[in-house]
């Protein structure tokens, strides 16, 4: 178990690494994260859940392992039912891109499907959620099998124990109790399935599950589904596609738990927070009367060690959610003058630049080439700017611009590998403003801390 504090962007410190994020506040007032945990290189998640927590949005636990996928009783098992997933029958715009991209590069996606289900696989437990009914805790699972499947606990942090497997396959569980006490399951890719729960909350009649609630090609669905109330409308929010990519979190909205859903747009887009970013996955949840929306960003260059952000967003009294920007303030104020800034915070990188790991600081903004730019959403100060101070590596010039204009020039002057403290006067208005360095030339460059003044 580990305790910290934090109010900024990313959430939880290496080597926490905890992308679909399904926050939910419990009955004892603190708000749980439930969500996959990527500690792999190759390929994403792992083989076991971390449950964290918190009572305020600055005071976090991460509690010890949950539960494990070398649990489940019928994974690599094959005596095993075995539930589909994808229907490859109703190739959508998405399948039908990767088709034909596998046939640009001469592969047989058929074959190579067969080939990857043959043989034993890691128990890998992708997204998960968890809601709480009668004193007891119910973790809802899935896993690369395409089998689903629940187990209970006592505790919300878990452990959980006794998994049931579920009538389906596929990915992506959501789980959602309605003001009348009826529980609803949810799932699915590219197409979504919803059905009620029975009241032990592990079974429900397969022949009642509703197919199709939102879809790639009427609501831009990918995956991850996670169900909300607000008022009298239902959000069923999810990664979005609208934009060629899964980056984004959008939702749909309806007047049922099972649809008919309409489209309504996107909460948040990830794209730009790494050159590698591809997915998106999370969920919105008030907490002391405040919505927020919990979303992962990627790091290293690669599509995996996703990180948890939180961003608070608007219901509007239309019931519409305005989109927001990803940022490094998160649930924080904007950054004040004298504040670190850490490298690693940057919530936009254009170019090859990327979040990579550092010996001492954990992390650091490396690979920053000529061109580069990263972005830091907020900084305030009621007198103007004057000054910037970097921790940092390499050599090169640095433009820095705030509220969208040049402040001034960092020179450095340093070897690669070599950290250094370099200042430079620059000179901008008052107030709250977004944050750019531009690399104009790099040898080696790598930013560890920014401190404005």
């Amino acid at each position: 178990m580990k305790h910290f504090k934090n109010m900024r962007n990313p959430v939880l410190p290496l080597p926490y690494h905890i992308p679909d994020s399904e926050a939910h506040m419990m009955p004892d007032g603190k708000l749980y994260i439930y969500g996959s945990f990527d500690d792999r290189e190759d390929v994403y998640c792992s083989e076991k859940y971390h449950v964290v927590s918190t009572p305020d949005m600055e005071n976090w636990t991460i509690h010890d392992v949950s539960f494990t996928g070398r649990q489940v009783p019928w994974f690599n098992n094959p005596d095993a039912p075995k539930y589909p997933g994808i229907d490859w029958t109703r190739p959508t715009p998405f399948i039908q891109k990767m088709l034909a991209s596998a046939r640009e590069n001469g592969e047989d996606m058929k074959e190579k499907f067969e080939k990857e289900s043959q043989g034993e696989k890691p128990a890998l437990l992708f997204a998960p959620d968890c809601l709480e009914r009668g004193g007891k805790y119910y973790l809802y699972f899935c896993m690369p099998d395409d089998s689903e499947g629940v187990a209970v606990s006592d505790r919300p942090e878990g452990p959980f124990a006794g998994p049931v497997q579920f009538p389906c396959g596929g990915i992506d569980p959501a789980v959602f109790i309605d003001d009348d006490g009826q529980a609803y399951y949810y799932w699915g890719q590219l197409f979504s399935h919803g059905v009620k729960l029975n009241d032990d909350m592990v079974s429900f009649d397969p022949k009642a599950v509703k197919h199709d609630l939102v879809t790639e090609e009427e609501h831009c669905f990918h995956e991850g589904s996670s169900l909300r109330k607000i008022g009298d409308t239902y959000y069923y929010v999810y990664a979005d596609m609208e934009r060629g990519k899964p980056t984004s979190l959008g939702y749909s909205t309806g007047k049922s738990p099972l649809g008919p859903f309409t489209y309504q747009g996107i909460i948040i887009d990830n794209d730009g927070c790494d050159p590698a970013s591809w997915n998106n996955h999370g969920s919105i949840e008030c907490v002391n009367g405040q919505w927020y929306v919990f979303y992962h960003r990627c790091s290293r260059g690669v599509q995996q060690h996703r990180r948890l952000c939180i961003e608070p967003i608007t219901i509007n009294p239309d019931g519409t959610i305005d989109e927001v920007k990803m940022t490094s303030q998160g649930v924080g104020e904007p950054f004040a003058p004298g504040e670190k800034l850490f490298g690693y915070q940057a919530c936009g990188l254009k170019g090859t630049a990327y979040i990579g790991l550092d010996e001492t600081f954990g992390e650091k903004l490396m690979n920053f080439s000529s061109g580069d730019e990263a972005v830091f959403r907020y900084v305030k100060n009621d007198r103007d700017w004057s000054k910037v101070a970097i921790t940092c590596a390499g050599s090169g010039t640095i433009q820095v611009l705030l509220h969208g204009t040049p402040a001034g020039t960092i020179e450095v002057t340093g070897e690669p590998g070599k950290i250094q403290a370099v200042s430079a006067e620059i000179s901008a208005p008052a107030g709250e403003s977004e944050l750019l360095l531009r690399a104009e030339e790099s040898d080696g460059l790598e930013i560890m801390e920014i401190v404005l003044e």
